[in-house]
């Protein structure tokens, strides 16, 4: 591990950071074997140490219009630009992954495979005897969706809970819904149906199917149903069936310094600016946010992340990567835009300069779909070169995306440095981009095998980074 690499100074503020929690008031430390056993180094534990160590928290959501989706080619979603800035302030990375099906959201979080859930989850003394919860981030009751009736007649809408004796209301078997009917059944005493919504059918496309008459009921929490009434005119969801519950995220009960540290920055969120510009552009903006959902460049209705896809698709077969990939790389060069221009004149949506452009027969007149060909006939070009010198698949990405940023001498000087200094350099992280980012600067510039001189060769790192980053999301969100 080089000393001053990303992942070796992840570990040391990961040491300072689980002493200076686990000094805290909060801390129990009844015992040595206690306070290192929450410092999360007992064996059996996952915990925050994990998280800093490996460099990236893993977090389990959903896909919908106000936690997590895709428009016009960038990621979005009140809890993922939460989840995003509360990595950032611990300097790992976040994953997002999407549920796949919603009733087994919390066997997800139990196994291991994810740190922390993310879906909106309402605190309940039943989950918290599994599960540890965050403090509350929003509260927010529960809400009756129904169908307005279509000749404009209020009195048809159900008023009260009593009215839902013998209805078909669909929720999930694992949701906080499912337990409230179940309880509000006794209440009213009558029995209400309660139909088991299919694990792969999420929330908010069951409100959808109540709009659609698919089914006649569902139930939601309050602000997600208001902010789907934006998007559907005919539902009506001012019913309340519950007092206002606490909104808080889901951990593992071992992961007692997650949960501490998560509590600490949502106690400094609550109140600042950025909060309430996030609530604000998610839950009180309705017309923009039913702009985006209605939009075809939004994953959650039109599937599309930009007006090239056909293209894209079209001659992605010329250097066999996933056309998500590409359009990745194009949303990083150009953000889409067709007349982008650098500063050291590279143009168009794959940013060619001139020289490399006329290699491949186009120039800045060219059409959009020659210059994504030539583009993608640059790419393959580099995959060629790097064929016979990087063998697998997944890391020989890395190094084609470096070259097209920085070019090839810079991606091969930093290959050099690699092996003259003990690493492998036919692995991209912490090992050729820790040399590429740091190839211009002491010891390193002066040396005998930097060949193509100096550059500013924290972009070219900082570039796969963010291509990469972005192609997950694609990934997660666009079939």
């Amino acid at each position: 591990m080089f000393k001053d690499s990303p992942t070796y100074r992840k570990q040391v503020w990961y040491l300072f950071l689980a002493l200076f929690l686990a000094c805290s008031p909060a801390a129990d430390k009844d015992d040595d074997t206690t306070f290192w056993q929450e410092a999360g180094y007992a064996p059996e534990m996952q915990d925050l140490n994990d998280i800093i160590q490996r460099g990236k928290l893993v977090v389990l959501t959903m896909s919908s219009s106000h936690s997590y989706f895709l428009y016009r080619g960038e990621a979005m979603g009140f809890e993922y630009e939460l989840l995003h800035a509360y990595a950032s302030s611990i300097g790992v990375e976040l994953e997002i992954r999407i549920a796949k099906d919603v009733n087994s959201i919390f066997d997800e979080l139990l196994s291991g495979s994810v740190d922390l859930l993310a879906c909106n989850l309402t605190v309940t003394r039943e989950r918290s005897e599994k599960l540890s919860f965050t403090d509350p981030y929003l509260y927010s009751k529960q809400v009756l969706v129904q169908r307005k009736p279509s000749n404009r007649s209020e009195s048809e809408l159900l008023r009260s809970p009593l009215d839902l004796a013998g209805r078909n209301v669909f929720v999930h078997r694992n949701s906080s819904y499912y337990k409230r009917l179940q309880s509000l059944s006794d209440e009213i005493g009558a029995s209400l149906n309660i139909m088991e919504a299919p694990g792969d059918v999420d929330p908010e496309r069951l409100i959808r199917m109540v709009s659609e008459g698919t089914i006649d009921y569902t139930v939601a929490d309050e602000h997600i149903a208001q902010l789907n009434q934006g998007y559907y005119s005919n539902i009506d969801v001012s019913m309340a069936i519950s007092f206002p519950q606490k909104i808080a995220w889901g951990c593992r009960k071992q992961s007692r310094l997650l949960v501490r540290s998560l509590n600490n920055w949502l106690n400094i969120m609550r109140t600042s600016p950025h909060m309430a510009i996030l609530k604000h552009k998610y839950y009180h903006s309705p017309k923009t946010q039913t702009a985006r959902y209605h939009s075809e460049y939004a994953s959650m209705t039109g599937g599309r992340i930009s007006p090239y896809d056909d293209v894209i698709q079209k001659f992605s077969y010329l250097v066999g990567w996933d056309w998500r990939l590409l359009a990745a790389q194009i949303a990083q060069e150009s953000q889409f835009n067709p007349k982008a221009r650098s500063w050291a004149g590279a143009f168009g949506l794959m940013q060619l300069m001139p020289q490399t452009a006329a290699q491949f027969g186009v120039d800045s007149s060219s059409s959009v779909e020659a210059q994504i060909k030539a583009g993608i006939q640059y790419l393959m070009w580099l995959n060629t070169y790097w064929e016979n010198e990087i063998p697998d698949d997944e890391e020989r990405i890395k190094f084609v995306l470096a070259s097209y940023n920085v070019g090839l001498g810079h991606v091969i000087d930093a290959r050099n440095l690699t092996e003259q200094h003990g690493g492998d350099s036919s692995k991209w992280h912490n090992h050729v981009n820790y040399f590429l980012r740091n190839k211009s600067k002491d010891p390193f510039r002066d040396s005998e095998w930097v060949k193509y001189g100096y550059c500013r060769c924290e972009e070219p790192v900082e570039y796969v980074d963010k291509i990469l980053k972005r192609y997950r999301h694609y990934q997660e969100l666009i079939s």
